[in-house]
């Protein structure tokens, strides 16, 4: 490995600040009354647990970047290309209406596209797809992939309150065998965190900490034991801002469990393990075959652990910026990464770059 290719980082996971306007401006007339579209944006807030909680940020955090700011982002840190998620569209799953949904995604994406994708090369998105309707989310994943050049999609793995499902449910498995059909990514990320057991939850900090994973949980379980995986072997799927930890705690929990409570399957509803195979075996055996994926950050202390037990292969580099982070903290995490002695050069070269380039398919 060359030190080229470790110095080389590709963000798999940052954040577009939305311009409320330019996206009103993309929805169809009826949703443009100015009375309206001057007292909201048209995206439903996350939860009571962000509002009304007064805490200290790092300097700079949660700055309202735009374009501009992000390629100051990417030269000044050292980031060749990033992947963009949304950041107030991390509540999308809150939409009630659907066909406020089915617009709003639309409306969304071709803006992500306009200002950033079609602008510079060093931007990809994963866009937004109506989960509350899902024969319209196949479409816009077709079209968001095919017309718009967007590397997938991603899924609302909390707070989707008006979905009632999780991600593993037959509802979605149409978005998942037209995702499979395109070869594209399907990013399950996180940021509601209330109805989890956190709601009365204070100071901010533990729910911040216990809502990412918690959700990641609950969609990992339902996607590897109700088969997605094997039903959809060429739709890879990330799972987002989250760490590590929680994916080395399932590979042992689920393993435990499935143990002490094999489910009988008489229509093959459900995963189906090889002869011989063990559920830790089968979910790293779709790491391998690069079907699982999982954002990771700089200084967690169960990484070098979790590529021991799991390899190097499906932990991509997410920055997060702007969000909890800033310039200086995001440097301080990529040198964590490279100053690791527990990681060989291989395994820091993955992290940091060629696992997002395999996920999202950027070369």
């Amino acid at each position: 490995m060359t030190t080229e290719n470790i110095e080389r980082v590709v963000d798999g996971d940052g954040h577009l600040v939305e311009d409320h306007a330019a996206i009103w401006e993309r929805m169809p007339e009826v949703y443009r009354d100015r009375s309206f579209v001057t007292t909201r944006g048209p995206f439903p807030p996350n939860d009571h647990l962000h509002a009304a909680n007064r805490h200290f940020l790092p300097e700079g955090a949660f700055a309202r970047v735009g374009r501009e700011g992000w390629i100051d982002f990417l030269q000044d840190v050292g980031v060749d290309k990033t992947v963009l998620y949304t950041s107030n569209g991390l509540a999308f799953g809150r939409v009630v209406s659907r066909d406020w949904a089915i617009e709003l995604a639309r409306a969304y994406n071709n803006w992500v596209h306009d200002e950033y994708v079609s602008k510079d090369s060093r931007f990809q998105a994963m866009g937004l797809v109506p989960l509350q309707e899902p024969a319209e989310a196949v479409i816009e994943l077709r079209r968001i992939v095919k017309e718009l050049g967007f590397t997938g999609a991603m899924l609302p793995g909390t707070g989707a309150l008006q979905l009632q499902n999780h991600l593993g449910d037959p509802k979605y498995w149409p978005i998942y065998e037209e995702a499979d059909r395109l070869g594209c990514a399907i990013g399950v990320h996180g940021g509601v965190h209330d109805h989890m057991g956190l709601d009365d939850m204070s100071p901010y900090a533990p729910v911040n900490a216990l809502g990412h994973p918690f959700g990641q949980m609950v969609n990992f379980a339902g996607i590897v034991f109700n088969g997605v995986l094997d039903r959809y072997p060429n739709a890879r799927f990330g799972f987002l801002e989250a760490g590590s930890a929680w994916f080395v705690g399932c590979l042992e929990r689920f393993q435990r469990s499935w143990d002490s409570h094999i489910q009988y399957d008489p229509n093959e509803r459900f995963m189906q393990l090889r002869n011989g195979e063990s559920v830790t075996d089968y979910i790293l055996r779709h790491v391998d075959e690069g079907r699982v994926y999982v954002g990771v950050e700089g200084d967690e202390l169960t990484l070098p652990f979790a590529v021991k037990v799991a390899s190097a292969k499906p932990f991509i580099f997410s920055s997060d910026f702007p969000h909890e982070v800033n310039h200086e903290t995001c440097k301080e995490e990529i040198a964590e990464i490279r100053d690791n002695p527990s990681l060989t050069a291989d395994d820091k070269a993955a992290i940091l770059h060629a696992n997002s380039e395999r996920f999202y398919r950027l070369n």
